[in-house]
């Protein structure tokens, strides 16, 4: 990776306005590529019952990427990558391009990964026909760079026609992406970086990158990433927008930081550093070449750039497990509904808003649905049957008189007759999608993989069930493998 910053970076100054100065997007699918059911192995499983498992995923993919295979997110995410799992009806990354289509200054998306080409390739085609305003490119990572690294990497094309500021979306994030409103404050500001912040509970905060900043100026004073004490309520949204000027000499900082004192590897806290015994000295190599924003450029820029946050009071929350889909797609239909989209089915006495249902499916008159339901293509809900906070995927069957509460019924799925599949719910505002429930941890969310039969009469409480199984008889609190 070379050091040096090109000297077509544009220099900075005031445009007076927000639609004047070129702004470019990328939004980071930087999340390990899906791997095929025949590839999946045990050793994942345990991680949805004990929480120093599941801490250690987290920690190996958000400083490597590649080893943790995208744990948190299966079974889903075993047949579709995470970016592409359908959320109110659309794939997560619609979302971000829709809020990325709405700044007038943006022409050009960039999304960095590295999944395979190919995966990305019909979602592009179609995103271009929608969005006829914007460029929509793929760059591909052939190793783990971090959310940084893969800034630096592809700063040629990034800086290309010499933008003056680029937005940096993670794809795992929903929120309402107020876009515009971060640009504003970085115009009146004359700002180097913002983020995007939002408050959450006391006990919520050391889990999310901390902000302190200045109640009046809103300027950050300083960022933690996931510290072992309280310092703020105030976190990291993973939306930001920077001056081209400013990030990649940041960067290049960081790098050569790196590179001089390569084993010199900061971890957020005891349980992390734990987890770094996972890797083999051969790993070393790669592992230095990962720089990271949060870890790696945010401190920084903290102490000695312009650098605000804008906090917004809207609903934000991260896509990291797969039971986290199901609120997530409650708060983007609660979005579509207030901004009376025409996507959503219209209200009946069987209908509770808000709801997806694609034009495809069939929905029986008397099968009540709703509140906060999709409904995938071709699928099939039976007379009688009950649907609320829950997720049904394409191809789906749900029979006759049978309930589906706060749960995600896989590809091809089939609920028999009289069966009930549900999860519990949880607060609206809590970023965890576990509970305990005697004694041990399991997911809030029933996920039922794809092609999973459920029969007739079988009760699925609060459980995870890989693709291609049959349940008959009644199951609560387990792992179905």
């Amino acid at each position: 990776m070379s050091l040096q910053v090109p000297s077509t970076i544009p220099h900075r100054a005031k445009d007076g306005g927000q639609g004047h100065a070129s702004t470019k997007a990328v939004i980071l699918v930087k999340l390990p590529p899906y791997i095929s059911p025949r590839e999946a192995c045990a050793p994942w499983l345990p991680s949805f019952n004990t929480e120093s498992k599941v801490e250690m995923a987290m920690s190996i993919h958000s400083d490597v990427g590649g080893p943790s295979r995208g744990t948190r997110f299966r079974p889903l995410s075993l047949d579709v990558p995470k970016p592409l799992f359908d959320v109110a009806g659309h794939p997560i990354l619609w979302h971000c391009v829709t809020a990325v289509s709405k700044v007038p200054s943006i022409h050009e998306v960039y999304m960095i990964g590295y999944y395979e080409e190919s995966v990305f390739r019909d979602f592009i085609k179609d995103a271009s026909t929608e969005f006829p305003n914007l460029s929509i490119k793929y760059l591909r990572e052939y190793q783990a760079l971090g959310t940084a690294g893969g800034l630096y990497h592809f700063r040629d094309a990034l800086l290309k026609g010499r933008p003056e500021r680029i937005f940096v979306l993670n794809s795992d994030v929903c929120c309402s992406f107020p876009l515009n409103d971060m640009l504003k404050l970085f115009v009146d500001k004359d700002a180097e970086a913002v983020i995007l912040g939002t408050r959450v509970s006391q006990d919520a905060a050391n889990t999310f990158g901390c902000i302190v900043s200045d109640n009046h100026t809103r300027r950050v004073l300083h960022y933690v990433e996931k510290p072992e004490s309280y310092i703020s309520n105030l976190i990291n949204c993973g939306v930001y927008l920077f001056s081209t000027e400013a990030i990649f000499p940041s960067i290049k900082t960081a790098i050569k930081r790196r590179t001089d004192r390569p084993r010199l590897v900061s971890y957020p806290s005891s349980e992390n550093l734990e987890s770094s015994f996972m890797y083999d000295d051969e790993d070393d190599e790669g592992r230095e070449k990962v720089i990271r924003l949060e870890q790696d450029i945010l401190s920084d820029m903290a102490d000695s750039k312009q650098f605000y946050v804008y906090e917004t009071k809207d609903f934000w929350r991260q896509i990291k497990t797969a039971g986290s889909a199901v609120p997530a797609n409650a708060l983007y239909l609660q979005q579509a509904l207030q901004s009376q989209s025409k996507e959503l089915a219209e209200p009946t006495p069987n209908i509770i808003p808000p709801v997806f249902i694609h034009p495809s499916a069939r929905v029986e008159p008397t099968a009540k649905i709703g509140p906060n339901v999709s409904i995938g293509p071709r699928s099939h809900v039976g007379a009688g049957a009950r649907i609320k906070e829950s997720i049904i995927l394409e191809d789906s069957e749900v029979k006759h008189d049978s309930c589906v509460l706060y749960s995600i019924v896989g590809w091809g799925g089939r609920v028999g007759a009289w069966a009930r599949v549900e999860g519990t719910a949880i607060p609206a505002n809590s970023h965890k999608t576990s509970i305990v429930k005697n004694g041990v941890k399991v997911q809030s969310i029933t996920i039922l993989g794809k092609e999973c039969a459920v029969g007739d009469e079988v009760r699925v409480q609060n459980c995870v069930c890989l693709p291609y199984k049959e349940l008959k008889r009644d199951v609560a609190n387990e792992i179905i493998m």
